[in-house]
């Protein structure tokens, strides 16, 4: 009988249960761990999808931090780590002085809106009795329960259990150590990729991230443009709480093809609290931002970044609102613009195109 390690050096020799022999089935198997593996990649993002979001989130405010410590750059040549600190103390000190000087008019004109909606509701209602229309107090009831039901549901918040509060600030911390270190966290997810992809990894990255940095100051631009004209325009003729919902048009103009009707209507209705002719000129306030939002600055953003059809970013918001709420609305923009960069890519890559192959290449150009 033969001995303990003679016993085992003889079944070191033996094949173990994962050893195959036959090259073609080695191969299959193989093949069929690659597949169970993508599988399991897919569920885990599937699982993962709301942790996700928030990195994405952390990413677009990175580029943003980022978009402006190069403007610092540019005009004073500072250290990175110091240019993003002054981003940073300009952001902070703009939210200061808001909340300073227009915090209390705006607070009270804040308070103000609600009984302003609903009084136009009446008005409104009252209309429709006069005009032989006799809508039933329960149809209205259900009409709106389920118009707010719907909205809940639309503007859920990513993951209810964390909160707005601690979302919003793992997206600024995550955002400030992308800003400070971006190239730190492109060169870790580039060495995880074969060789022959990386040099093509690092080109599509500092494409895309060009463009989100343009993206995201054209709808500073627009933000910016659209919320003073539409608080000089109010102001100009006495419509009430103008500074609100100027703040409001400016806000929601970060949302495309959503954020304006939104804006447009409680705008309308503050415009009819003050009489018809009122009523009149906030809609052709409104027109005109739709004007200066339709064919002046989305064009000068298509033209500097992405050029993405209404109807795209319209289904990617819709579906990116129910799965996240109100961060899937602000991401849904940058997220389809970088998807569409990476087909993009992809197709010239595959196709023999002229697309630049390496950073170095796309470096030079103006960010």
């Amino acid at each position: 009988m033969a001995s303990g390690p003679e016993r085992e050096e003889d079944l070191t020799g033996r094949a173990g249960p994962t050893d195959i022999s036959d090259p073609l089935i080695r191969t299959e198997a193989r093949k069929a761990f690659v597949w169970i593996g993508m599988a399991a990649l897919l569920a885990l993002a599937v699982f993962l999808s709301q942790s996700l979001i928030v990195i994405f989130g952390g990413i677009v405010f990175g580029a943003l931090i980022d978009g402006g410590a190069r403007v610092i750059r540019k005009v004073v040549p500072l250290p990175r780590g110091v240019c993003v600190l002054l981003v940073l103390l300009l952001a902070a000190l703009f939210l200061l002085w808001v909340a300073r000087f227009a915090g209390s008019q705006i607070a009270m004109q804040a308070a103000e809106l609600p009984a302003t909606i609903e009084s136009q509701f009446r008005h409104g209602l009252s209309w429709l009795h006069a005009h032989g229309i006799q809508p039933r107090i329960t149809d209205l009831r259900g009409m709106a329960q389920e118009a707010v039901g719907g909205i809940g549901q639309v503007t859920r918040v990513v993951g209810g259990l964390i909160g707005v509060v601690t979302t919003l600030f793992l997206i600024l911390v995550l955002g400030i150590y992308f800003a400070l270190e971006p190239r730190l966290y492109q060169r870790g997810v580039g060495w995880m990729l074969p060789i022959d992809r990386r040099d093509h990894f690092e080109s599509t990255v500092t494409i895309m991230g060009q463009a989100l940095r343009r993206l995201l100051f054209g709808r500073l631009i627009g933000m910016t443009v659209e919320g003073l004209f539409t608080w000089g325009m109010l102001q100009f003729y006495g419509v009430p709480m103008a500074a609100l919902l100027g703040l409001i048009t400016g806000l929601l103009a970060f949302l495309p093809n959503i954020g304006a009707p939104i804006s447009g209507m409680i705008m309308i209705l503050v415009g009819f609290s003050g009489g018809y002719e009122m009523g009149i000129y906030t809609i052709i306030v409104y027109v005109l931002i739709h004007l200066i939002d339709g064919y002046l600055i989305v064009p000068m953003i298509a033209r500097k970044t992405v050029d993405l059809p209404p109807a795209l970013v319209l289904a990617a918001q819709l579906i990116m609102g129910v799965l996240f709420g109100l961060l899937g609305l602000a991401l849904a923009d940058p997220l389809v613009a970088m998807i569409k960069i990476w087909l993009e890519r992809e197709a010239d890559r595959n196709g023999g195109g002229a697309a630049p192959e390496t950073a170095a290449d796309i470096a030079d150009s103006p960010a």
